[in-house]
């Protein structure tokens, strides 16, 4: 590591040593707090936000991203407090100096979930074998480029199934864009998606079938950590141990996002 290197993780600590003093004391004054976060978990954030924001006076300003454009964002160096990630991308932000590895807050698990179009019958998918003849039967599959369509990209791939389906299927960058492709489509169209994502737009167009079942099941775990050059860190430290608290815990598996 380079002098400059080293003097500016210095800081960085001395900086953070530093709010985690004022926090103690009881000096944090009311802040906005950035927070970059995977789309999955949003409706949890939304919902803890609302709750720490009126407990603390601070005020959450949330971005949303998948993985992928989290992980060329935050290494760009752009400015948040605190970035929601898969542990993977933690990792990386961290080795980067990017972001600090501590503190560092298990946020929780969300499932990959199956959905039809409103009217549609519902499939079966109590089984891998179910879900197999459910895709080779549909005339189209529809999932992301993130983190889930990368998981099942791997799982049809393993099951030979990739090469065969691939002309049916029609992937976007995330899984907003899925859900609204399938609330507007025809036919017997299939999505895949963070199941957090499907239950946002359940009776707006949208039906959920459910979770894939458990031995073809994956869930993606998310990971809160603060970034080195953090503006606001005392705020930021408080959001941190707001989402580490039982409150934010009960509110994010409300809905539909598994504890840690």
């Amino acid at each position: 590591m380079n002098t400059l290197a080293l003097a500016r993780r210095v800081y960085h600590r001395l900086q953070w040593s530093a709010a985690l003093l004022a926090l103690a004391g009881g000096t944090v004054g009311a802040a906005e707090v950035g927070v970059l976060s995977g789309g999955a978990v949003e409706p949890g954030l939304h919902a803890a936000a609302a709750v720490f924001e009126k407990e603390t006076g601070h005020r959450l300003a949330l971005r949303l991203a998948t993985a992928p454009q989290m992980r060329e964002r935050v290494l760009a160096g752009e400015t948040v407090d605190v970035v929601i990630a898969p542990p993977e991308a933690i990792d990386e932000f961290v080795q980067s100096g990017r972001a600090l590895g501590a503190p560092r807050v298990a946020v929780g698990r969300v499932g990959v979930g199956v959905a039809v179009r409103a009217g549609l019958p519902l499939p079966d998918i109590s089984s891998a074998e179910a879900v197999w003849r459910l895709m080779l039967a549909s005339e189209s599959l529809v999932f992301n480029r993130a983190s889930t369509g990368l998981y099942l990209e791997g799982l049809l791939k393993r099951q030979g199934l990739y090469e065969r389906l691939q002309p049916h299927i029609t992937r976007y960058p995330d899984g907003a864009s899925v859900m609204s492709h399938l609330v507007r489509g025809q036919g017997r169209e299939v999505g895949f998606g963070a199941s957090t994502e499907i239950l946002m737009l359940r009776g707006q167009g949208l039906q959920y079938v459910g979770p894939l079942p458990t031995e073809i099941q994956n869930h993606t775990r998310y990971v809160a950590v603060p970034l080195a050059a953090a503006r606001e860190p005392d705020a930021a430290l408080a959001w941190l141990r707001f989402l580490a608290g039982p409150a934010a815990r009960a509110i994010f598996q409300h809905h539909g996002i598994d504890p840690p």
